[in-house]
């Protein structure tokens, strides 16, 4: 197995603990954008949030896609809060994301600018060379965030890099499957508050490393020269 050279960071839930906050927050700006595009009342308009996010993976594409919405807008609406006094992350996340040797990529289906607000935050912004957010998620034209696999595809071609070293670090286990399909490193983020989580007791055959921290992370390097794969959760 090849050793990582880059890693592909998610962000909520991940890099800080959208939990405690900011997913209510954003929850409730999707629904007052749903309301303000299509004129529904609130329990309709909330109920067609969650349609669209289970069947496309992101709100903004069934928008998008059945009411010619204005993609770009309605990520800025949505996420017009106060970010900032609700950013939550593990103490000195910045120096720890600073250990890891290698590029360092934030690939996240939320918008550039509210990823930017929260690495700015946590003072990640300088430890990373990119950020891929879903602005940038576009196959022929149409949106295709994770867990498209074709959206792996192209990260690839794009960092030129061979899957094998390649990590992406995530919570979401859809995503991190398409990820192993395709040849990358895995490493789950065991967050207790992400939809549809596993037990703590089951890891599935396509994550090759599970951690609670991301300080867990900087022992994982040496675990990518071996077959062996590891449990840190």
């Amino acid at each position: 197995m090849g050793t990582v050279k880059t890693w592909l960071f998610d962000l909520d839930n991940t890099l800080h603990d959208a939990s405690k906050g900011i997913f209510q927050a954003i929850d409730h700006g999707m629904l007052k954008a749903v309301q303000s595009a299509t004129g529904l009342c609130e329990q309709r308009a909330d109920k067609l949030r969650i349609e669209y996010w289970r069947k496309y993976g992101a709100t903004v594409i069934g928008m998008e896609k059945h009411h010619n919405t204005n993609a770009k807008e309605f990520l800025r609406s949505s996420h017009d809060f106060n970010i900032a006094s609700m950013v939550h992350a593990e103490p000195q996340v910045a120096h720890k994301i600073s250990r890891l040797p290698g590029r360092k990529i934030v690939l996240t289906n939320a918008p550039e600018d509210y990823a930017r607000q929260v690495l700015d935050h946590l003072k990640l912004l300088p430890h990373f060379d990119g950020i891929w957010a879903i602005e940038h998620m576009r196959l022929q034209g149409r949106l295709r965030p994770k867990p498209s696999i074709g959206l792996m595809r192209q990260i690839i071609a794009r960092l030129k890099t061979p899957p094998s070293n390649i990590a992406l670090v995530e919570d979401t286990l859809k995503n991190l499957k398409s990820a192993h399909k395709i040849g990358m490193k895995t490493v789950h983020i065991a967050h207790p508050m992400t939809p549809f989580a596993i037990s703590d007791k089951v890891r599935p055959s396509y994550v090759d490393v599970r951690v609670k921290r991301l300080g867990d992370l900087i022992n994982v390097p040496m675990l990518w020269r071996t077959q062996h794969i590891q449990d840190h959760a």
